[in-house]
């Protein structure tokens, strides 16, 4: 059996619900804000739900053989793990922060100055990288408030857009670490469940797929050299020949091709005036590498 443990709550829960859905792995349960367990579709493997902070220590420790959780908090814990894959969810800066009308205008400022987190390990080592001296203060909540109330000079605390930090008055001058969701395992679970492997497998397929559309055109046989120097397609289209009914003199093939959806609109355009017709444009569910 594979233990996966992913968060309970926060803003980190959704994603991963909707991620492992979409891996043809589903959670049951998962909407229960107090269950501890549940199953997917495989039978081999179960589901833990725990703080996102705890999530690396459990993997580390052997409770889970793999995780979900912020890099933040995978190097904060200093957790020996293996990181197997970038999620590419859960964007966030740990950034360092002073009050709006602070004489403080970088690090260096702040020698021998007081900074609250809830990060201190990656707030050590980012003054000791360069050669500040602080006093690191550990708190376990409204870090936004040490500032105004003499507790801290300055803070170091989680920013995804920019929001909290206005409504408390400070202003970011540094970025400390910036982070991501990722998948990660337990050591000595990767060497010996192959599972895992075909875990991260399934997840990766839909991540390679967000943005991604499969696209379907006919096209007259005399433009396809055309067209295929206008498809930017992952590895070149697929084509093949249409059966034209018998009153059409003209010969048709079908072009399939997977490009990047940003460049749909630009793409249907070049394509309709070269001689492509009947264009489709379907989303993709998952990309097998």
């Amino acid at each position: 059996m594979i233990r996966i443990a992913i968060p309970n709550k926060g803003r980190l829960h959704e994603p991963t619900m909707s991620l492992f859905k979409d891996a043809g792995l589903p959670i049951s349960g998962g909407a229960e804000s107090r269950i501890l367990f549940a199953k997917t579709t495989d039978p081999e493997i179960h589901i833990l739900f725990a703080r996102a902070a705890d999530i690396p220590e459990y993997v580390q420790d052997g409770a889970a053989d793999v995780g979900i959780t912020g890099m933040d908090l995978i190097t904060e814990r200093g957790a020996n793990v293996e990181a197997l894959l970038d999620l590419k969810f859960g964007r966030a800066s740990l950034v360092l922060a002073v009050p709006e009308d602070s004489v403080f205008q970088n690090a260096q400022d702040l020698e021998g100055k007081k900074v609250a987190t809830e990060f201190p390990e990656i707030t050590h080592q980012y003054f000791k990288n360069l050669g500040v001296n602080v006093e690191v203060i550990k708190v376990s909540g409204a870090c936004e408030m040490t500032p105004h109330v003499g507790i801290a000079d300055a803070i170091v605390d989680i920013s995804s857009s920019g929001t909290t930090l206005l409504i408390n008055h400070l202003k970011a001058i540094d970025t400390v670490f910036s982070s991501t969701v990722h998948l990660i395992a337990n050591k000595k679970s990767l060497r010996e469940k192959d599972k895992i492997l075909d875990i991260k497998t399934a997840l990766e397929s839909v991540l390679n797929a967000k943005n991604k559309r499969y696209l379907m055109m006919n096209v007259p046989e005399a433009a396809l050299q055309t067209v295929k120097e206008v498809l930017p397609g992952m590895s070149g289209p697929t084509v093949m020949k249409v059966e034209s009914s018998k009153s059409s003199s003209e010969s048709f093939l079908a072009v399939h091709s997977v490009v990047d959806a940003d460049l749909i609109f630009t793409l249907v355009n070049k394509l309709r005036k070269v001689g492509a017709r009947d264009i489709l444009v379907v989303p993709i569910e998952r990309i097998m590498p």
